[in-house]
């Protein structure tokens, strides 16, 4: 079958366009203050492209092979009919719908678990589309039609379209059984903890390396049963690889399945011979890998670790309780006493203002401080919550001001200088064993220096509980540090309410 899209001047600029808008969309992400900006660059570059890729296939898609005489003779099964424009916009129409209820209705906080459901749909819709080439190849025009002298006539899949189909499918499936296990942890409705298995890399790699055997048998025989075998042990390895990892680095595990669901749609890209797919999928591919490289760098893992699977896992099991020792304990009063006579401020997010859904109340605090002529700043850790970027967007929907947020390795120098350091549910990112316990299952990842602050205001829970990754901080004890349990939106109201 003749590819419009590869003979077409106008359709390959379309996608060309498309593409740009892609690069321009990703570079508007990388900063709060340009992501509306590149979110309709996004918008704008995928309807060029489903608009360019419906005019050039549906005039073929009723009858795409003219039904020459040889297709009818010997049965041939090509696009069904029932495959029109009016369907497909009802299919459209009907995903947006559904997208627009999620996005109007999903709170801030569980954008996490959000973004691992959107991952193993694009994982699904990966596999569904190369079952769709390999049960109908000569439709998508990666196959001959083969009428032997003997027997029934059937379709010769390329063999570089086979791999191809093949590896989509492998990462699709891959995408999506990981990514429904991350939704389910971030969710709560898994444990967050690591379920070890008995030899788990060791399966892992012989599973991994019977899908590679599998592909490559696939390309030289085309057996059927070799093509569904890759999918299924496929949607096996995604589970194997995301179960042993613990909520402490669902982050990295976010950024690596972003990166996964990439590479599955640039892989169908070239199955189809659609620029757009490939372009877009290779976008979303090194993306999410160089975020997942500076996520590791952040907690201290190994790249390829993380692309095995199964990293951090037997940190995350160490486990520790809380130390018995002594601590001082303070109130919503003395909390704005001493930030409201102090020259800085520095408000550390964590999950647990999340959870709270304390960040309007956290920017009202702020206002109030300014309003007294206090410099207030917020420190993020890379890691801080359960994907990256989550505690820039929390802050982004309350309206702090970008220019009042700094990352990690910007803000560090100054909490020598600073008078209060306002930690909200923030646990290991301000944990000093980092940098000096080699027992520590969080040894050598970077953290916040809210330590060093003259006076270190601590919003948690309870004393009872450690952080995601089962360590006890040693902030708690220190002499500057005051200890303000409760939960963290009634403990900054309170705050907000003491404040003059």
């Amino acid at each position: 079958m003749e590819h419009t899209a590869s003979v077409n001047p106008w359709v390959a600029l379309a996608y060309l366009i498309a593409g740009v808008c892609f690069i321009l969309a990703l570079r508007g992400l990388s900063s709060p203050a340009t992501s509306r900006r590149g979110n309709r660059l996004g918008m704008i570059g995928m309807g060029i492209a489903v608009v360019t890729t419906l005019l050039t296939h549906l005039p073929m898609a009723a009858n795409p092979y003219g039904g020459s005489a040889a297709a009818i003779e010997h049965g041939l099964q090509f696009l069904p009919d029932w495959i029109t424009l009016l369907e497909i916009l009802g299919a459209i129409g009907l995903g947006a719908v559904i997208g627009l209820v999620i996005a109007r209705r999903i709170a801030m906080t569980a954008m996490p678990q959000l973004v691992a459901a959107f991952h193993s749909l694009v994982g699904l819709a990966a596999v569904l589309v190369a079952a769709a080439a390999f049960l109908n190849p000569i439709a998508f025009g990666i196959a001959e039609l083969v009428v032997p002298l003997i027997g029934q006539p059937f379709a010769a899949i390329h063999p570089v379209s086979r791999i191809e189909m093949t590896l989509g499918a492998a990462i699709g499936a891959i995408t999506f059984s990981g990514s429904v296990i991350a939704f389910l942890k971030l969710n709560g409705s898994m444990s967050g903890k690591p379920i070890l298995l008995p030899g788990r890399h060791f399966i892992n790699l012989g599973v991994l390396g019977l899908i590679l055997a599998l592909t490559a048998q696939f390309a030289h025989t085309q057996t059927p049963w070799m093509f569904w075998a890759v999918t299924l042990l496929a949607f096996v390895v995604g589970f194997l690889l995301i179960v042993p990892i613990g909520g402490a680095d669902m982050p990295v595990v976010v950024s690596m399945l972003n990166s996964y669901s990439g590479w599955a749609a640039a892989a169908m890209g070239f199955t189809l011979e659609n620029s757009a797919m490939i372009i877009t999928g290779a976008l979303v591919g090194s993306s999410g890998a160089i975020l997942s490289y500076i996520m590791c760098r952040a907690m201290n893992r190994s790249f390829l670790s993380v692309i095995a699977g199964g990293f951090g896992a037997e940190s995350a099991a160490g486990g520790g309780e809380a130390i018995d020792r002594p601590w001082k304990r303070g109130s919503a009063e003395d909390a704005a006493f001493l930030m409201s006579q102090a020259e800085q401020v520095v408000i550390v997010p964590g999950y647990g203002m999340a959870v709270a859904q304390a960040q309007h109340a956290v920017r009202e605090m702020a206002d109030k401080l300014k309003a007294h002529g206090v410099r207030v700043k917020y420190a993020i850790h890379p890691v801080a919550g359960r994907m990256p970027g989550h505690m820039n967007v929390l802050l982004a929907e309350a309206n702090v001001p970008y220019d009042e947020v700094f990352e990690l390795e910007d803000i560090n120098a100054e909490f020598a200088q600073t008078d209060v350091a306002f930690v909200i549910g923030a646990n290991d990112v301000t944990n000093p064993s980092a940098k000096t316990d080699k027992s520590s299952p969080i040894y050598g990842m970077p953290v916040l220096d809210v330590e060093k602050a003259k006076t270190v205001l601590f919003v948690k829970r309870s004393m009872g509980g450690v952080g995601y990754a089962g360590v006890d901080n040693p902030v708690f004890y220190m002499d500057n540090t005051m200890m303000l349990l409760a939960d963290a939106k009634k403990m900054t109201e309170e705050i907000v309410k003491a404040i003059d």
